[in-house]
């Protein structure tokens, strides 16, 4: 008899990685229209759950109106000899594998930010009971963690008791965050890595440090160390650092090696303290991400919730679509909330000292990690909305980047071209015979063939590259 067999939908890996747009969804639990979401994993004694019990706090599926966005939270509370503490992050992000799992039934994200979409498919085939749900969570935890030895999940879409708990969500992940603040990267043994994302993004790998949280925000140093502990050849495993290459850029030889190995070649090199060069790989699950303001020289922080324009005119949907996928792609970075409170925060970019432009609510969460001579130096969607007004704002606070302008347009000038002199008693006429050169401009492309330009002056320039 199979795991599923009173399942009424499918469940296994083949439907990890399913996306569900809105109009094949029956519902939407989470998601950015609803302000409070979230999933917690609680260790308790064996005395306090009861092992095998799924309690629904509020409507069940089938209560709840089709095509409507609803307020959700998911407990998932653990007992066992070798369940502690330190293992609830671990346990916590299992929710996002698990679910995907189910035929019909996604979930993306993690901790405040998870965003849950039912299809309206797999609603008429039955699945229309959180039981079923926490059946199937039930079932792969205990099969996975075998240490788990009773296992109690609550779904709760009661708007009021999803408020109130998810309070109590955001402390734990306070007290968790907390505890790996302490320690510095040099002083770790050995890092970790990431894979549970790869079915979303297949050359994507987290590597987790001490001081660089996981994109996502949900896995610490001391997490990946707990969970490769109980299962070494699960999804989060430990990286020998090897030697370091470079210290500023955070680059390892064992982390180049080990994400070469777990994306199968797709990339051969990370630096973790950058958002240039190589930078590390997101997957889509980042809480927020950095993104780069040439017209300033700066760097921009936009996250999940923010439900506006940043100061490029780009919402965080778009920019995340650059950002995802297991790329490495210059000037977008996705990070954590939890990694701009790190000393280590794109170091090599001169880190908060380049940081221009970032949401009020995310400025007030980690205002105590900003150096205070910063801290009033960056605007947010408060103080401009276009890019011009954040360069009066900068400069008229007085930002370090303004500094970087100087420093530009002095070598700008020091490499500007020379003009070749044309004596006036001389009529000199060049022509310059060209073909097939297309000029772009104002929506439309002009292909000139055959054409002859006449120049009274002719300007010889070396580019960047000494061509």
């Amino acid at each position: 008899m199979s795991m599923f067999e009173d399942i009424p939908v499918g469940v296994g890996v083949i439907y990890e990685g399913t996306r569900i747009r809105w109009g094949d969804a029956q519902l939407e639990l989470g998601g950015p229209n609803e302000k409070y979401k979230f999933e917690l994993a609680k260790a308790r004694g064996l005395d306090e759950i009861e092992d095998g019990k799924i309690k629904i706090i509020g409507p069940d599926l089938k209560d709840i109106p089709p095509s409507h966005n609803h307020p959700f939270g998911i407990l998932v509370e653990v007992a066992g000899k070798g369940v502690e503490e330190e293992l609830e992050g671990v346990i916590e992000r299992r929710i996002h594998e698990y679910i995907n799992f189910i035929e019909g039934f996604m979930h993306l994200n993690q901790r405040y930010d998870i965003q849950l979409r039912l299809t309206k498919k797999a609603f008429q085939k039955g699945l229309n009971s959180f039981t079923y749900i926490g059946k199937v969570m039930g079932r792969l935890y205990r099969s996975e963690m075998p240490f788990i030895e009773k296992i109690q999940i609550t779904f709760i879409t009661d708007p009021g008791k999803v408020a109130s708990t998810f309070q109590e969500a955001l402390k734990n992940y306070e007290t968790r965050d907390a505890k790996a603040r302490g320690m510095k990267d040099e002083e770790a043994d050995a890092f970790y890595g990431c894979a549970l994302c790869q079915s979303f993004a297949p050359t994507h790998c987290c590597v987790i440090t001490p001081q660089r949280y996981s994109n996502c925000g949900a896995i610490s140093w001391f997490d990946g160390r707990a969970a490769a502990r109980i299962d070494p050849k699960g999804a989060l495993f430990t990286i020998d650092k090897g030697d370091c290459l470079d210290p500023v850029r955070g680059e390892f030889a064992g982390v180049n090696k080990a994400v070469k190995e777990k994306t199968l070649g797709g990339v051969e090199r990370v630096w973790l303290y950058t958002a240039f060069g190589y930078p590390h790989t997101s997957c889509g699950c980042f809480e927020g991400l950095a993104f780069y303001i040439p017209e300033v020289d700066g760097l921009g922080l936009v996250y999940r919730d923010f439900n506006g324009k940043a100061v490029n005119g780009l919402s965080f949907s778009t920019m995340a679509d650059s950002t995802a996928g297991g790329r490495q792609v210059d000037g977008f970075h996705g990070v954590s909330i939890e990694y701009l409170r790190s000393p280590k925060f794109l170091q090599a970019d001169s880190g908060w000292k380049r940081v221009v432009w970032m949401p009020s609510n995310i400025k007030e969460r980690v205002k105590d990690f900003i150096p205070k001579e910063i801290v009033d130096k960056i605007a947010t969607e408060k103080d401009v909305e276009t890019v011009d007004q954040l360069k009066e704002f900068l400069n008229s606070k007085e930002h370090p980047v303004v500094e970087r302008w100087t420093v530009k347009e002095e070598v700008a000038k020091e490499a500007a071209p020379e003009e070749v002199p044309v004596e006036s008693t001389q009529q000199v006429q060049t022509v310059i015979p060209i073909s097939g050169i297309p000029i772009a401009g104002s929506g439309f492309k002009i292909i000139l063939k055959d054409a002859k330009i006449v120049a009274k002056k002719l300007i010889i320039r070396i580019d960047d590259k000494g061509e």
